[in-house]
């Protein structure tokens, strides 16, 4: 199932928490190489987990992550704005209206499911808040498998060559996208609405916020 947890939810649900950082650990720093930290718990988290994200996550059936995307505001800090401005053209993004989606995260093992399930996720969280667009960093090779799943960005910039290259795209959000989502997914349009209706009360405050 799809959960939208704020970071003080998502403390409710230590095995879920537990496993997402150490699967983030895993795709980042041990098959991605990424220079970042990792804590004494096999856990990656950095400055912005502290920040009250909302997370999209995919649940197992045992409770465990499946795969997660972290959420920001623009209004507030970013990772865009404070490392990666040169990507979008020295743009700062700054509106209630458009969110910044980082940590696009993967289970090991994962099913083949979990990925346009994610991207389906960011899609309810968006219309469901009244959001205009999602900008974001990563991998320029991922642009293609965004297409793939029904969702590509808008590339602002790129930088770096080959498997190197990163690029910042924004994610228009668009209803009509949604039925292709919800069919690369397999899960019917009731059972998602209600996914996110469900954790819509808990987050009453950020809806007002946009």
């Amino acid at each position: 199932m799809i959960r939208y947890l704020s970071s003080c939810e998502l403390s409710h649900f230590p095995k879920l928490q537990k496993t997402m950082f150490r699967d983030r650990a895993a795709q980042f720093v041990k098959r991605l190489g990424w220079s970042i930290s990792v804590n004494d718990d096999g856990e990656e988290r950095d400055q912005y987990d502290i920040l009250n994200p909302t997370y999209v996550i995919w649940e197992n059936r045992d409770g465990s992550h499946g795969g997660s995307m972290r959420f920001l505001p623009t209004t507030g800090r970013t990772m865009v704005e404070e490392h990666f401005l040169h990507l979008t053209g020295g743009v700062a993004f700054k509106s209630p209206k458009v969110w910044e989606c980082t940590r696009f995260c993967l289970a090991p093992g994962a099913g083949a499911n979990v990925a346009p399930a994610l991207m389906l996720g960011g899609m309810e969280l968006g219309l469901g808040l009244g959001l205009k667009q999602a900008i974001g960093v990563f991998d320029t090779r991922m642009t293609r498998i965004y297409r793939r799943l029904g969702w590509p960005p808008n590339v602002l910039g790129t930088e770096g060559a080959g498997r190197a290259a990163i690029s910042a795209g924004i994610w228009n959000y668009d209803r009509m996208l949604r039925p292709g989502l919800l069919q690369r997914a397999g899960i019917p349009s009731e059972l998602s609405s209600a996914w996110f209706e469900r954790s819509y009360e808990g987050m009453s405050e950020l809806a007002e916020a946009v």
